[in-house]
């Protein structure tokens, strides 16, 4: 079970959560792996999904890019979560650091993942801090963009079905600079 350090609420009752845990362990309606463009989970959380939820999950990856090719940073897909206590495994790949227009790419990522929960009518997502593990994207910058992406959904939509959105970190460092950021950057009078 994850233990939540920050929440940040919405006008219609939805919240924007960061969290410390293990995102495979999550109990909600779908996890995000933070994926490369051809679906091949070998390493870090994509490795630990498969690895927890099972190889039907790699296969439905393969099968899907075999049929339509790399994933987009816009437009994430989604497959079954095999074993896992969720619904859904979302695929979202980020930028790698010094590819060139990372900050857009990231934003398209974390806006891509919102549009397939909503288009799939979910209620509840966690997802990991795509990119700032060894795609190398900078922890600070990475943290300004998710609570950007985030925010402008909700005002977007301000009566969005998906009532929680859920940034899962396992690791210390990385929670601590979004924890940072959100502290300091969030909109005022939104904040738990």
């Amino acid at each position: 079970m994850s233990q939540v350090h920050f929440t940040l609420k919405f006008n219609y009752g939805q919240r924007l959560e960061v969290a410390q845990g293990d995102l495979t362990l999550e109990r909600v309606d779908a996890i995000v792996n933070a994926a490369n463009a051809y679906l091949k989970n070998s390493g870090g959380v994509a490795a630990a999904i498969v690895m927890r939820g099972g190889e039907s999950i790699q296969r439905e990856c393969d099968e899907w890019v075999n049929k339509h090719g790399p994933v987009s940073h816009a437009q994430p897909i989604f497959t079954g979560a095999g074993m896992l206590n969720c619904r859904y495994v979302i695929h979202a790949v980020g930028p790698i650091w010094g590819e060139g227009s990372e900050e857009s790419k990231l934003a398209q990522t974390v806006r891509g993942v919102l549009n397939v929960a909503e288009r799939l009518r979910l209620e509840s997502i966690a997802m990991p801090a795509i990119s700032t593990g060894i795609f190398g994207f900078p922890k600070e910058a990475a943290a300004r963009i998710f609570l950007e992406e985030i925010v402008a959904y909700y005002d977007e939509f301000p009566e969005s079905k998906l009532k929680l959105v859920r940034i899962t970190i396992i690791d210390p460092p990385t929670l601590e600079v979004f924890l940072q950021v959100f502290r300091s950057e969030s909109p005022l009078g939104r904040m738990d």
